[in-house]
């Protein structure tokens, strides 16, 4: 039977609650969807299925109502030919999580929202490159670091060229070659980083660690205070490194999925 994560806010300090709907916000912006559609505190995201945070129904303020909305939802992207999908924050109300696991919706992907202080850059990182705009090389490295398939290339550009907030597009180079990416969007203040991936061959070197003082630097320069970033409660390995740059955990997140999408 699915269980109910109506811990969402467990491990948030009610201290850091303002927080979230800025970071929220943010993060929405930092990724956007192609259409958005609100209903009464929700906001439905709709990407042509690429990537769940672009496809799923989201909870946009504190204090927000579920009445309706899963049904709401279910309507709007079966109109649309996909599936209903929930991202659960701490915005999201109890019963939201509770109606979805008794619905049949089983609980996906929890993840963690990170934060820390900016603080002076600490080394020089002369081999990650950062450009204000993407290259096609960008792009295509990134897309392929992710595991994008090719199918999605021209809608993921796409949502990367839709960023409208000052961003970093980092490459980490390593004897010629590309090894690692990184996108960082700052806004009001904050930065956030997107998806640092390095090649599989190349992890446990210090590249991430590099990759990501370049970026954190970048975001000092671009007067951000604070930074932020999401990261799969799976990923050990992210987990131990973000800890290590002096990331603390801010709230947590998951999805609620239809028990057919597997």
């Amino acid at each position: 039977m699915a269980t109910s994560l109506s811990s969402s806010l467990a491990g948030t300090d009610p201290a850091d609650l303002d927080l979230v709907p800025g970071t929220e916000r943010r993060a929405f912006n930092a990724w956007p969807a192609q259409r958005v559609e609100a209903r009464g505190g929700w906001e439905f995201r709709l990407s042509g299925g690429f990537t769940k945070r672009a496809n799923s129904a989201n909870a946009v303020a504190p204090g927000v109502s579920f009445t309706g909305i899963r049904a709401a939802a279910e309507a709007f992207y079966a109109e649309r030919g996909q599936a209903a999908i929930f991202r659960l924050s701490p915005l999201a109300p109890p019963e939201a999580d509770a109606e979805l696991a008794a619905a049949g919706y089983r609980l996906f992907d929890p993840s963690l929202v990170l934060s820390r202080q900016i603080l002076p850059p600490a080394a020089e990182h002369p081999a990650v490159e950062i450009t204000s705009t993407p290259s096609a090389a960008w792009l295509d490295g990134f897309a392929a670091a992710n595991g994008v398939a090719g199918r999605h290339h021209a809608l993921h550009h796409a949502m990367v060229a839709a960023i409208a907030a000052p961003a970093a597009f980092a490459t980490l180079h390593e004897a010629g070659h590309a090894i690692g990416f990184g996108l960082a969007v700052a806004e009001d203040g904050a930065v956030g980083f997107y998806d640092i991936v390095i090649a599989p061959e190349r992890r446990g070197r210090g590249h991430g660690r590099a990759l990501m003082g370049a970026l954190l630097d970048w975001g000092r320069r671009a007067g951000a205070h604070w930074a932020y970033l999401q990261v799969r409660g799976e990923n050990q390995a992210a987990l131990r490194l973000y800890a290590s740059l002096g990331f603390t955990e801010l709230y947590r997140y998951h999805y609620r999925v239809p028990a057919a999408l597997g």
